[in-house]
């Protein structure tokens, strides 16, 4: 990460430490608010303050009470040009909250209207850095160090360099596993995401922005916890499902939805991160880590279905070609 992203994100952390925070809001919309996900379950976990992850345009029409001076708004757009995210992070501005806002763009309407905004760079979609979530992770990390110093932050401040090899080698590993993925389910016309706690958001970027998105694929994410309050009745042998275990607290949750599942349904795709190399990662962070590399993974499968169908996944045919 380079010297003027660490100087952003310092900065921000500074102004969170110096001010008596009641809540943290993360507002963005699809891929952006799926990305916000794990950095909630991580802030639930080791802070007391409360986390809330929100879609821009709702943040905007039902603006929280609890919304004041007091309150950090952490926002993200890739092009910094998603109007009901800039929206979003004015209204949080005009309360009087912080507003941190990533963008891969420098001096977009997002990068004006926060308060402090922190660029990441990108080389291209196929590139498996992830210098969004590193950048996010690390800003995420420094608050908690700085609200309560803890070597554990350090630590895993630390592991955030190792980002870039964590998600390769966990990419190489599922290469083959991906294309089988492509050739199988390429003529399936609707496939469900499965998945709890930290990694809950992979699923629901991968349903809404994978699949739907790039691909006009069906899809839904469901909250493996859910799975038995309602979506277990579409089971069948021949609907399929991918089902991600994680690394984290609510890995039970994932066990029982995939151990039902399994029973009646032919149509399963696992990724259990358990089998993931985490070696680079300390093991008391392995569980926030996860998630990082689940999406890398999944983007490879995602590439091989997209070519196996003969249908790349930059084809749109409503977003960026038409008002709406």
């Amino acid at each position: 990460m380079k010297q003027e992203h660490m100087d952003q994100i310092q900065k921000a952390a500074a102004a969170v430490k110096a001010k008596k925070v009641n809540h943290f809001y993360f507002v963005a919309c699809g891929g952006s608010k799926a990305l916000f996900e794990p950095a909630q379950y991580i802030m639930d976990r080791e802070c007391d303050m409360a986390a809330t992850v929100y879609s821009s345009n709702e943040f905007v029409h039902r603006a929280p009470k609890a919304l004041n001076e007091n309150s950090v708004v952490i926002t993200c757009s890739h092009s910094g040009n998603t109007p009901e995210t800039v929206k979003a992070t004015e209204v949080a501005r005009a309360k009087g909250a912080t507003t941190i806002a990533f963008s891969h763009l420098t001096d977009s309407p997002l990068w004006k209207a926060a308060e402090y905004p922190i660029h990441y760079n990108w080389a291209d979609e196929s590139d498996a850095s992830d210098y969004n979530n590193a950048a996010l992770y690390s800003l995420i990390f420094h608050i908690l160090n700085a609200m309560q110093p803890c070597e554990k932050y350090d630590r895993a401040i630390s592991c955030i360099e190792k980002i870039p090899v964590l998600l390769q080698k966990n990419v190489d590993a599922h290469a083959d596993a991906a294309k089988q993925f492509g050739s199988d389910y390429k003529r399936e016309n609707m496939i469900y995401t499965m998945a709890s706690g930290a990694n809950y958001g992979v699923a629901y970027s991968f349903a809404i922005c994978l699949l739907m998105e790039m691909q006009w694929i069906h899809s839904h994410a469901i909250h493996s916890g859910e799975y038995f309050h309602g979506p277990f009745e579409v089971t069948d042998f021949d609907v399929p499902f991918i089902i991600i275990k994680g690394l984290d607290e609510c890995r039970p949750l994932d066990e029982r939805a995939h151990a039902f599942c399994k029973k009646y349904s032919n149509k399963i795709v696992l990724i259990d991160t358990a089998n993931f190399d985490m070696s680079d990662i300390d093991d008391d962070l392995k569980g926030y880590f996860a998630p990082l590399a689940t999406g890398a993974v999944l983007r490879k499968y995602a590439d091989e279905i997209a070519d196996h169908r003969g249908h790349p996944l930059s084809v749109r045919r409503y977003m960026w070609r038409m008002e709406y």
